[in-house]
């Protein structure tokens, strides 16, 4: 106890001698469910604040946040801080039985955080079930007060952009149907922009998101991909976009007439309104990378309108968008992103892993009653990950409670094969799933490589994946098999891109690094939501620093309990 005790006084000092220094910024988000009417259909979903998508939380670099949610649903809730790194509060991070047990109905939780090191966009969503199709909102991390500000000509004014998905039916309900059966989640009915459909879609012509603009101004578009289970191609007829940061770190002002994002991912990009004044539409449609007849998609296409002030009430005009599988187009985008500045990139690795990760099969379980022999699963180095039902991961990191997790998560898948070649189907041993929850130990301040390897184990799909806690160095990708000695020559260890989400290539690798320098356990997930439901995700169980400073404090005193 003495030991808890002093690491949370100097904690609480630490704290307080912070807020001394910075704005608190404090909001309330009551969760409940409401009824919203789209595509000609009242439907009963969950917010926050009665509002969809939910309110945007906008904070200075520096400031702290103290967002008190207060459980209303009949489901539990967690809320997560995408990309926020929860340096000192791990605790606040949001996955459920990750770094906390749910908020249950009737309860509430605060979530406290500083936000440190970061500016651009974030956001925020429900990390339970599949809330988070509806549980979502902005997070906005503007310049520090009195400091230098952007690094590019201020913007005459900012607009957020939510892109999500809608489904018809209740996604909890399509969800436990899913997973009753084994198979896997239904495709959406329509996608968002902000959460309206737009007007190609019937019953939606006051379902439209409208931004009006001024000849010659230049405007931030903060982008979000909020949907589900769905990557975007993003266009505005008639405009370039200037790409200035993706994942709230700054990037080399990149030029582009498609933004391609992935599910968590964010991207700032300039508009400028230099057309010749009228309507124009801006749109997205899926990002489709595996075979239709194997990963059916939603190929419909949301709107919103671009209006120049004082222009005539001409129909909007439509931009050229890309194939729905044109992967070329996508991977010219996420691979051309680079810092605006060079960057401190580990340059001697600690710790080498290579994750194989995709798609398979495990048997069917008891609480699936409608599954026959086999389920769909999803794995990395073959484990489907199980979340603990008990007690959160970070508490029994922190409480020293066995038999939550085991510390013996593989560096490097257990069996060699041809991952990205389609040909591996031919063997059932490939498809085949363990299910376990394992993480892997990494002392603090170590230096971490990663080759992320999709494997086209029943189909070769795009994947993003999600690291929590940390920002990452994206060194290099590329298609087919990993090859250290060919990708070597490709790395860029100056100023690579710096996220917290890589959409994976098709059939192909990515590799990052970073520096383990924030104690916690963490998870790294796909962000396609269907994905991780059926286990692909493993977790970073990261050791404690020297100081108090750099050791997980004691939970705060409403901390859920299980």
């Amino acid at each position: 106890m003495a030991r808890s005790a002093f690491f949370l006084a100097c904690f609480i000092f630490a704290f307080l001698s912070f807020s001394a220094e910075a704005e608190v910024v404090k909001h309330t988000f009551k969760v409940s469910n409401i009824v919203v009417r789209r595509l000609c259909k009242n439907k009963t979903i969950t917010a926050v604040n009665g509002q969809y998508p939910g309110p945007t939380i906008e904070a200075h670099e520096g400031d702290s946040v103290a967002i008190h949610v207060i459980n209303e649903s009949p489901y539990n809730i967690t809320i997560h801080w995408h990309g926020i790194f929860q340096r000192m509060s791990p605790w606040a991070d949001g996955p459920n039985f990750i770094t906390q047990c749910p908020i249950r109905p009737g309860n509430s939780y605060t979530y406290r955080f500083n936000v440190i090191g970061q500016e651009g966009t974030l956001w925020w969503h429900a990390h339970v079930s599949v809330l988070r199709a509806t549980v979502y909102g902005a997070l906005i991390i503007h310049p520090r007060v009195g400091g230098v500000g952007f690094p590019f000509p201020k913007p005459y004014k900012e607009e957020t952009i939510l892109l999500g998905e809608w489904w018809k039916a209740d996604v909890v309900g399509l969800q436990n149907k899913a997973l009753a059966s084994g198979g896997a989640f239904n495709i959406s009915d329509a996608f968002t922009i902000n959460g309206r459909p737009g007007d190609l879609y019937r019953c939606s012509n006051k379902h439209t998101h409208k931004v009006e603009v001024e000849q010659g101004k230049t405007y931030l578009l903060r982008i979000i991909n909020a949907a589900l289970n769905s990557q975007f191609f993003f266009k505005i007829a008639n405009h370039r976009l200037t790409v200035v940061g993706a994942d709230a770190t700054y990037t080399t002002p990149f030029s582009t007439d498609v933004i391609t994002i992935a599910p968590g991912q964010t991207i700032d990009a300039l508009l400028h309104a230099n057309a010749p004044p009228a309507n124009y539409y801006m749109a997205a449609i899926a990002y489709a990378s595996a075979p239709p007849s194997v990963s059916p998609f939603d190929n419909t296409t949301t709107v919103a309108t671009v209006t120049y002030k004082h222009s005539s009430s001409s129909p909007p005009l439509m931009p050229a968008l890309p194939a729905f599988n044109d992967t070329p187009t996508a991977h010219h985008f996420y691979s051309n992103l680079t810092a605006l500045r060079p960057n401190s990139v580990p340059l001697q690795i600690d710790q080498h892993m290579f994750i194989a990760f995709g798609l398979g099969l495990t048997p069917c379980s008891a609480n699936q009653p409608l599954c026959q022999g086999r389920a769909l699963s999803a794995s990395m180095n073959n484990i489907s990950f199980s979340f603990p039902t008990t007690v959160s991961m970070l508490e029994a990191h922190f409480r020293r409670i066995r038999g939550v997790y085991t510390k013996d998560f593989p560096n490097r898948p257990l069996v060699a094969y041809d991952f990205s070649n389609p040909s591996v189907n031919n063997v059932g041993s490939f498809q085949l799933t363990d299910k376990g929850t394992k993480v892997k130990r990494l002392k603090f301040n170590s230096t971490v490589e990663m080759v992320l390897q999709n494997t086209a184990v029943l189909a070769a799909e795009n994947h993003p994946l999600h690291l929590h806690g940390y920002n990452f160095y994206v060194v290099a990708q590329g298609f087919g098999n990993y090859k250290k000695k060919e990708a070597v020559k490709k790395y860029n260890l100056v100023n690579p891109q710096e996220r917290n989400t890589i959409a994976v290539p098709v059939g192909g690798w990515a590799v990052i690094r970073f520096r383990a320098d924030n104690p916690g356990i963490w998870i790294m997930h796909c962000h396609l939501d269907g994905h991780l439901s059926l286990g692909l995700a493993m977790a970073l169980e990261v050791g404690n620093g020297p100081t108090p400073s750099t050791t997980v404090p004691p939970p705060p005193p409403d901390y859920p309990q299980c």
